[in-house]
């Protein structure tokens, strides 16, 4: 139930992944081919069948129901529309901090109990603050699904917000800064840093983890304010997907939730940012890091639009999977690396679950003797290939397929809870889950034109941000993180 619990695992991985054998790389290479052509022959237009149930309560909730028989479980997920993105300019880390509080206990419930009550009927539970949503979800056996509704409705309806919560939770938030940025080798590097140096907007490029003196000053009033704002049936959906019945699983959510009062939504903040016309350089120092780190990140096109999608074929072709691009020359080629890693809401989520401005991002750790020059220019290097030359059509075919495989991984994933990510992401920021089943004939629209057009311009150098770490003690304290 905690932040980024579940990137850290990958972002060791990134630090000290090894690559694989030439020969194990041909292999692969032959695999992806054959599957490609395989893809182009196979007749299947739509490849998603995803149930999608969609309706509204009167006060506001947005409801989605996914039957699936295929397993005796369900999950149930509960996403507000409030991220760490768009909390109070003088509460950094509020969003985070308020996901804590969510399990300190309800009007019926103490505290605890919530989380006892899932596991003691043998489900697992967990919760996560994001760009643009904070949710929680449970899977459980699918007879518990009432159970499930009655316990989310009770803390939507009555968290039991007290002085005492409010200190202890502040304490555990401050720990777990300290444990995963501040006493972590790479703390932080790159996914809580980039942003912040990336992007001009304070409510993009804040620390969301939230800083400690921030923290310290949040009030009983802050967080029941925040309360009777974000978490109200007017911003929020629920989804249920898993072995349940419609039209049941629909009246128990009008049963628990549909007597829950709607708030009144204050004005969204304006996450608008201008266009980066010059490249941004930044070096931070970490005195726990064993071997320098280079991150660099580009601003994505807006979401949705065809740019998008292009975006998510050029990250296939660029950094998904020994076969990329950057994995070729920085790894095979020049051995600058032993792993490149990287992506859309890299280490924060996927290019589906996001509603703002967002950045393309990718890194790897090096040894001391290649500079900064050397790294820029190969990475250059591999980037030139898409905006300097054609890109074949069986390149974006091998690319669809490694995009399929990654879409249908995530909507299976974790017991089906990818799939109600995605719903509630789409339910949330579209108004329309449906979006799952039509999301592979976005990308089979991208065309090698449109590859070289979006290549041009959104990974040009003057939309690029470099991020460089070096081991040990920073000089000058006071300097760290200054512009090059």
């Amino acid at each position: 139930m905690r932040l980024f619990k579940l990137a850290l695992p990958a972002a060791l991985l990134l630090m000290f992944g090894c690559s694989e054998q030439p020969a194990q790389q041909s292999q692969t290479e032959a695999v992806a081919d054959k599957l490609a052509d395989a893809s182009q022959q196979a007749d299947s237009p739509v490849s998603f069948n995803v149930p999608v149930h969609y309706s509204t309560l009167e006060n506001g909730l947005k409801v989605v129901i996914s039957p699936d028989e295929t397993a005796p479980i369900a999950t149930v997920g509960v996403y507000y529309n409030i991220g760490f993105r768009i909390e109070p300019k003088d509460r950094t880390g509020f969003a985070h901090l308020f996901e804590h509080m969510m399990f300190q206990g309800s009007d019926n419930l103490a505290k605890m109990e919530f989380i006892h009550l899932v596991q003691q009927n043998g489900g697992v539970l967990n919760g996560s603050t994001r760009f643009d949503y904070t949710n929680y979800f449970e899977i459980v056996p699918a007879h518990k699904v009432e159970t499930m509704l009655w316990a989310e409705a009770d803390r939507m309806r009555g968290l039991a917000i007290t002085e005492e919560n409010l200190k202890n939770q502040q304490e555990v938030v401050k720990n777990e800064v300290k444990v995963n940025v501040l006493n972590q080798p790479y703390g932080g590097f790159p996914w809580l840093d980039m942003p912040q140096y990336a992007f001009d907007n304070w409510y993009n490029s804040h620390n969301f983890y939230g800083d400690l003196e921030d923290l310290d000053a949040a009030t009983l009033e802050d967080v029941q304010s925040f309360f009777d704002r974000y978490y109200s049936p007017n911003n929020a959906v629920v989804v249920v997907a898993g072995d349940v019945d419609v039209e049941q699983t629909r009246d128990q959510i009008e049963k628990y939730f549909g007597d829950i009062p709607s708030a009144e939504l204050g004005k969204q903040p304006d996450l608008t940012e201008l266009r980066q016309e010059t490249e941004r350089k930044f070096n931070r120092y970490d005195k726990l890091a064993p071997k320098p780190a280079y991150a660099f990140a580009y601003r994505m096109p807006p979401r949705n639009s065809a740019e998008y999608y292009a975006m998510g074929i050029i990250d296939q072709l660029l950094v998904q999977g020994d076969d990329s691009l950057l994995h070729q020359e920085l790894v095979k080629d020049k051995q600058l690396t032993g792993d490149v890693s990287g992506g859309i809401n890299y280490l924060l989520g996927n290019m589906f679950n996001y509603n703002g401005p967002m950045l393309w991002m990718a890194s790897f750790t090096h040894d001391e003797e290649y500079d900064q020059q050397t790294l820029t220019q190969a990475v250059d290097s591999a980037v030139a290939k898409l905006t300097e030359q054609p890109i074949e059509q069986d390149d974006i075919n091998r690319a669809l397929v490694k995009l399929r495989s990654s879409m249908y991984s995530n909507i299976d994933g974790f017991y089906g809870f990818g799939k109600v990510d995605l719903l509630a992401s789409f339910a949330l920021f579209d108004d329309d889950p449906a979006r799952i089943n039509t999301l592979e004939q976005q990308f089979q629209a991208v065309t090698p034109e449109m590859i070289k057009r979006t290549a041009k311009e959104y990974l040009r150098p003057g939309n690029r941000t470099i991020l460089t770490l070096t081991p040990g003690e920073d000089p000058q304290a006071e300097s760290q993180g200054e512009q090059q």
